[in-house]
């Protein structure tokens, strides 16, 4: 088995594995389905989340999670942010002591209102320097057809966040660094909420008018949601944040905008969630981020009417009608 190990065969899993792979390094790719484990390493393809991608052959799939992190010396996690808690409960023991595990996830846990990294530190009682995040504009399929993007590596050990972007860049990806781990994190969490606002008023047939004011309101509301936190503002105007931003808020590509936009076309929650047959993390954050922000005195404006129009408590043809009554004088 390599000692790089990607743990989620979806389409980001997968492509993050492709990437390593393009970029000269063995990497194990983990498939809870055998099945699917089999398809990758027979006809290097994954048609369920990548179809029509070629893999590398320096990319090797297993279902097999004992001899998938036996001396591995970086972990990957690419698994559903609801799924990572119980994942890790089973996986903690086989992780070597010392890996480096870093989060591909974009979500915030249900319940407890901690980012993935957190619930990676209290799972696996891992130091911070050992833990690490990936986040910036990565629609999966773009950079698994090579197309040129970059991403941020954030750990509070530098050093770690370097070997980490060295072993994940390639000719057509590049991962820059940085020792802000909450602003990276928070950053793919809560634009997710926004590229929800801006699918559904595209859902509703408006137009460009409509989606700047909410993208560029949208990002005033997360900054002042992450700096609160602890998070660094100009990490939200980077990559992790605002290139995130753009990435996802109108791109077909994104489920988080096909989720919004389905939602303001008149479907349900419900019906939203069954017809993707992905994960939409940005369904799932929205209550924990406002639970958050209530605890910490933060209106949200834009995000709390996402809430609504989930929970039916507003139609969506009402959404954006009130962007920001709290704060009419526009921030620096």
């Amino acid at each position: 088995m390599s000692r790089i190990v990607v743990l989620g065969a979806g389409s980001w899993g997968t492509t993050i594995a492709k990437v390593i792979a393009d970029g000269g390094t063995e990497v194990t790719l983990w498939s809870r389905r055998e099945d699917l484990a089999a398809e990758i390493n027979h006809s290097h393809r994954n048609g369920d989340y990548l179809p029509g991608i070629n893999l590398p052959e320096k990319l090797v799939a297993t279902s097999d999670i004992e001899s998938a992190l036996s001396e591995a010396e970086q972990i990957y996690l690419a698994v559903p942010a609801q799924s990572l808690r119980e994942n890790l409960a089973n996986w903690a023991a086989l992780i070597p002591k010392d890996a480096i595990v870093i989060s591909l996830m974009k979500g915030v846990e249900q319940g407890t209102g901690l980012r993935m990294s957190e619930v990676i530190e209290q799972v696996t009682s891992l130091p911070k320097t050992r833990i690490a995040v990936i986040s910036g504009p990565n629609l999966a399929l773009e950079i698994a057809k090579g197309e040129p993007a970059a991403a941020v590596c954030a750990c509070a050990d530098a050093e770690r966040a370097a070997s980490v972007a060295q072993v994940c860049s390639s000719d057509y990806f590049t991962v820059f660094t940085n020792t802000d781990v909450i602003g990276t994190e928070l950053g793919g969490v809560l634009k997710n909420l926004i590229a929800v606002a801006i699918g559904i008023v595209s859902g509703l047939g408006y137009g460009q008018n409509t989606k700047a004011s909410i993208m560029t309101r949208g990002l005033a509301e997360i900054t002042k949601f992450a700096v609160v936190h602890g998070a660094k503002r100009k990490t939200l105007f980077g990559l992790a944040g605002l290139g995130d931003l753009i990435a996802t808020s109108e791109s077909s590509l994104s489920r988080n905008f096909r989720a919004g936009e389905m939602l303001g076309q008149g479907f349900s929650k419900g019906e939203v969630v069954r017809k993707l047959q992905q994960t939409a993390e940005g369904l799932t954050s929205v209550a924990p981020v406002l639970e958050l922000a209530l605890q910490h005195g933060i209106e949200m404006p834009i995000v709390t009417q996402v809430a609504d129009v989930l929970e039916g408590r507003m139609k969506p043809s009402e959404f954006g009608r009130q962007l920001n009554l709290q704060d009419a004088v526009e921030v620096e």
